[in-house]
This record gives structure tokens, sequence and C-alpha cells, in this order.
């Protein structure tokens, strides 16, 4: 038995002895660079560190909690090796810094305490209250009534409840008092929690060096909490002039750290998505198999975010298109509008200290109840967004646009920005560095600015709405490395609406409503004397005519196009020849009738629209 255990007190013996050998050494770093994905960001941090001779463990602390483990890497410049790298959580950390939270929460918790004192005293007084409504026969119902005593009773009643309702409202102005505190303490509760370090990590680096030296390291790896979408400014002053494309970065993070003074980069990427290809599953058909389709109409969905369980809106929640870079915030009502690419899109809803929410776009109003998330809450509680913070800017930012609960700011010279395409994303490089605070409130940031040539023309379909919308087909879309984003479209100063840019359409014109002009007026007007009817037989025949006038009120020519149609039999028994089209183009798929004018100033045009329908007699058939 003894030979078996001299050897494995040995081996842990001078596996102790191996363990007190390494030297254990703490070093500071630096964030340099911050890589912005759609979501998520890549951190880059340098450090220096000196090594002493043999085997040593450098501990990089401060670092964000949210590291993704399997992106860390580390490089080391120096006469060492790096023998391992993993990551720790910093619990000692973690505990400093929670202090003043725990004393927030404390005291919240003992105001909440005298709240519910002062609930149950109201309760107490209701009871007697109702209580003395209710006791109101006095003596005894007979015929010798002591009207002394009756007086004094009804004195005493009144007296107590007088005496009562002052108490309830005193009672009252108190319980008001004390949720008045619990607020101020839950917003700045929120404000200390959102400041970042409330939960940390460190990377430890094993290095072995023969002599001591010195050596200088480059961290990256790969955090969560951090996000940009593209959104669009579309300007046109003028129809004869070109459409001004402005093109920004809303950028939020909460990963745990400061980022001070980095470069900053923002990618197409995604690395949430992953890159493994995607592959076909057998495509059932048959009995009993059902799929739900949404409409083919939704376009566009707003709703409400609100606290589950107290109805409260929450502000500056994440709602984005899942796989795409379209996204948005809600507004201080907890309001959100967003653009949809395709019918079955998925709606993220995200926010820190509540459960992430998805759910497919099936109506135009979605409103939707976010749960709070007891394990994030004991953690980390809610950032206040009304809750008044200065951010810090550092360095040449004119054009930074901060969206906030103050009003848009913007510098009057642009970022200089330099951009990076490869082959599976395109880069952003500013030049300028940035200090972005992990508080998750949004900075907004003019990445670039576009001149794009624009052909304007009127539409008008007079069958539906008798108005001339003017349009502005925008081309090289495909030429300037956009994302997907809602645009917001101006013309001569005024605000006319959102609409889509959808990379996914690769058509490189993108058409652009800038609203009904009253100045260009379109009529449609049914031809009652050549409508008619007659027989042939054992068919009916049915003549429609109407006619379309224009007149442009505009000082410069015009182009319209006018639009519209004819009807399509769907059976062999009925047929529809056009007799009039005044120059229209037909479809004959759809019964669409196109009409391409140049209008001169002050000019008008009158089209005609005639069709015949020949039909059974003894089926009719509905027309217009």
């Amino acid at each position: 038995m003894t030979k078996i255990y001299i050897p494995i007190l040995y081996l842990l013996f001078s596996g102790s002895l191996s363990k007190a050998q390494e030297k254990a050494v703490t070093a500071d770093s630096k964030i340099q660079r911050v890589i912005v994905f759609l979501q998520g960001a890549q951190i880059e941090r340098s450090a220096q560190a000196q090594i002493p001779a043999g085997t040593s463990l450098l501990t990089f602390r401060g670092l964000s909690a949210e590291i993704d483990e399997q992106s860390i890497q580390v490089k080391g410049a120096g006469n060492f090796t790096i023998l391992a790298v993993n990551k720790q959580t910093d619990f000692l950390q973690e505990q400093e810094l929670r202090g003043s939270l725990t004393r927030l929460q404390d005291q919240i918790a003992e105001l909440r305490d005298q709240r519910e004192i002062q609930d149950n005293i109201i309760a107490i007084l209701k009871k007697e209250e109702d209580m003395l409504a209710s006791n109101q026969s006095v003596g005894n119902g007979g015929a010798g009534l002591d009207l002394n005593k009756l007086k004094q009773a009804l004195d005493f009643q009144k007296a107590r409840l007088s005496e009562n309702k002052v108490k309830q409202l005193s009672t009252r102005k108190e319980i008001q008092r004390l949720n008045i505190g619990i607020k101020k303490l839950e917003n700045q509760l929120n404000e200390e929690a959102g400041k970042p370090g409330n939960k940390t990590s460190n990377i430890v680096v094993k290095v072995s060096s023969g002599t001591s030296t010195s050596g200088s390291f480059v961290l990256t790896y790969l955090v969560k909490n951090a996000s940009w979408y593209p959104t669009y400014d579309l300007r046109a002053t003028d129809v004869n002039k070109p459409i001004n494309l402005i093109y920004r970065a809303n950028i939020s993070q909460q990963s745990g750290e400061e980022w001070k003074d980095v470069k900053l980069t923002l990618s197409s990427g995604d690395p949430s998505v992953g890159g493994r290809k995607p592959s076909l599953r057998p495509y059932q058909v048959g009995y009993n198999i059902s799929r739900h389709t949404p409409a083919a109409d939704l376009t566009s969905v707003r709703g409400k975010v609100t606290d589950s369980k107290d109805g409260a809106p929450l502000i500056g929640v994440s709602v984005r298109i899942k796989g795409t870079s379209i996204g948005s915030n809600t507004d201080v009502n907890g309001n959100y509008t967003l653009s949809v690419p395709a019918p079955g899109s998925t709606l993220q809803f995200s926010y820190i200290g509540y459960v992430s929410h998805e759910q497919v776009a099936y109506s135009s109003e979605m409103n939707v109840r976010l749960n709070q998330d007891s394990k994030s809450l004991n953690e980390v509680a809610v950032v206040g967004y009304g809750a008044e913070r200065k951010m810090e800017l550092t360095g040449s930012v004119a054009g930074v646009q901060i969206r906030g609960t103050s009003s848009l700011i913007k510098q009057s010279v642009p970022l200089e920005v330099q951009v990076q395409q490869s082959q599976t994303n395109v880069q952003f490089e500013v030049a300028q560095p940035y200090s972005i605070y992990s508080d998750g409130k949004q900075l907004t940031v003019e990445i670039a600015e576009h001149e794009l040539p624009a052909d304007y023309r009127y539409h008008a379909v007079p069958k539906i709405k008798q108005e001339a919308y003017l349009t502005a087909s925008v081309t090289g879309i495909n030429d300037l490395n956009l994302l997907s984003g809602e645009a917001n479209v101006f013309f001569d100063g005024a605000f006319l609406g959102k609409t889509l840019i959808n990379i996914e359409n690769t058509n490189d014109t993108l058409v652009i409503s800038l609203g009904a002009d009253k100045n260009v007026l379109v009529k449609r007007v049914a031809q009652k004397g050549q409508n008619e009817k007659s027989f042939m037989g054992s068919n009916q025949k049915a003549v429609r005519s109407f006619s379309l006038d224009v007149l442009s009120r505009k000082a410069y020519p015009i182009k319209l196009t006018v639009e519209d149609q004819i009807p399509v039999s769907n059976t062999s028994e009925v047929t529809v020849e056009s007799e009039e089209l005044s120059g229209g183009k037909l479809d004959p798929a759809t019964g669409l009738v196109k009409w391409d004018l140049q209008l001169l100033p002050q000019g008008k045009k009158s089209l005609q629209l005639k069709y015949e329908v020949k039909y059974p007699k003894n089926r009719p058939v509905s027309l217009e």
C-alpha cells in the first residue's frame, strides 16, 4: 500500500509546488478599436506588462462580463511564450461595484415597507367609515327617545367621520410622498446600474519566459449587447435637381465597458447569424399540412411596448427585423413604427433588464408587453431613459447627431469615413476617435452623404383617387454600399413620411413618393351616353366608356404617368375587347393601361378608355 501512495503524494506535492511557482501579474489594458456589427461588437485592447522569469499568470481585469469566451484571441510580442488563455468572472470586483446598488435597494425596500403600513392604515380607516355609515340606528326605536342622547350620538358620529376623512387624506398624501421618494431612488438605481462595471470579467494569460522581460499584448474578443442599424434621409428641393441621400448609423451598447477615445468601425457583418450555409428540407404536400400565410399587403408595423407588470411604457426598446439591418427604437411614450420588407418578417424586441421577445408581423398594429428578467434584475437594473447623464464625445466629431431626451443636434462638417469592402461585408471606418457610454442610449452618426440623379414624374390612378402624386426614381443605389433600412423623405424642407430602402430588391432604381400635388388635376368621368347594352343571339354585349382629363397648372413642363384598367376574363364564355385607349399601352395579362404623357406649362390632355364585354345573356356579369 505504501508503494502506491508515495507517488501520488509526490505528484500532489509537485503540482502544488508548480502552482506556487507561478507568479501573479496584474496588467492594465486600454481599448484601442471597436468593430460594431449589426449584432455584437469586437473589442481590441492593447497592454504592456513586465514579465518575470519563469511561468506567470497575467490578469487583465475590468473587462465586459458579456465576452464570448470562444472569440478570445491574445497576441504577444516579446521574448516569452503564451501557454494558455482563459476567461474568469471577477466576483470580488462585482461585489465592490454592487455595494452602492445594494444600499439603494435597501432604501427602496424600507420606503416600500412604510408605504405598506400606510396602505394598511387606509384599509382600517375604510372599515371604520363603513361601520359608522352602517350604524345609523340610534335609540331603542320607542316613544321614549332621549333627544340629548340622540344629539350626542350624532355629534360623535359626525366627529369620527370627519376625523376619519382627514386621516385618510393625510395618509394618502403620505403614500404619494413615499411613491415620489421610491421613484427617485429607482431612477438613481437605474442610473447607477447603467454605469459600466456592475459586473466584470478577467482574461488570464499564462506565459513562460526564460528571463525577466517586457512584453506587449493585443487582446480581441466579441461582446454582446452592442449593435447598430442604418437610417437615411432623402431630401429633394426641386424637380430639376438631384436628391440628397444622407446615410446615418444608429449605435448603442450595453456591454459593461466604457469605449473611450476608440477607433470606431461599423461592419455590415452579423456574427449572431453564423456562417453556415442553409440547406433544404423535404417539401411535403398532402393532407393535414397547414401553412400560415401572412397578409401580402403588410408593409409597416406600429405599436406600443409596455411593461407586462404595470403597463408602463418602455422607452428606448430596440425593435429590429430579424436577420436584417432594419431597426428602430421606441419613443418617450413607448411607441414605435417600423417598415416591413416582406410578409412573415419576424420582429425582435430587446431591452436591458427584460426578456427578449420575438413575434411574426401579422398585423399593421402590434402592441407588445415585455416581461422583466428576474435573473438580470438581480444583477443590473433597467437604465432610466429620462435620467439625465452627460454623454462624452471626445475628438473631432462634427456631423454627429445625438437622439435622446433633447432635440436633434447637427454640426456642419461631415465626418471623415472610409469605406472598406471585403468578400462578405462592408466596413465604415470613422477617422475621428469616439467615446460611447455603456448605457444603451442611442448615438446617431452621419457616415456618408450622396447626391443622386433622379427622374421626377407624376403618377395618377384616377379610378382610385383623382390626385397626381409626384415620384422620384433614384438610380445608382447598388453602388453605395447601403444596407436595408428606413428612410425619412423630405421635399422642400417638409417631412412627407417614411419609405424603405430594401437592398434585397436587386433593382438599381428606388422609387420615392413625394406626395400629392394639388396643381396637377386628374379627373375620370363615365361617359353614360356611350355606355350601352345589346343582344347578339344568346350573348349580350356591354360597352363602357370613360374620359380621363388631365390639367397641369405648373409653370414648367412635367412628365405624368396615368394608369387605368380594363377587365380581364377568367372564363372562355366571357370576352373583353378594347375599343379606344388613346395611345395607352395595354398589358393583356393584367388589363393595366398606362399612358406616359409630357405636359407643357399650363397644359391639358384628354384621354379615352373604352372597352366591350360579351357574355351569355342568361349569366350576367358585374361591370362598373
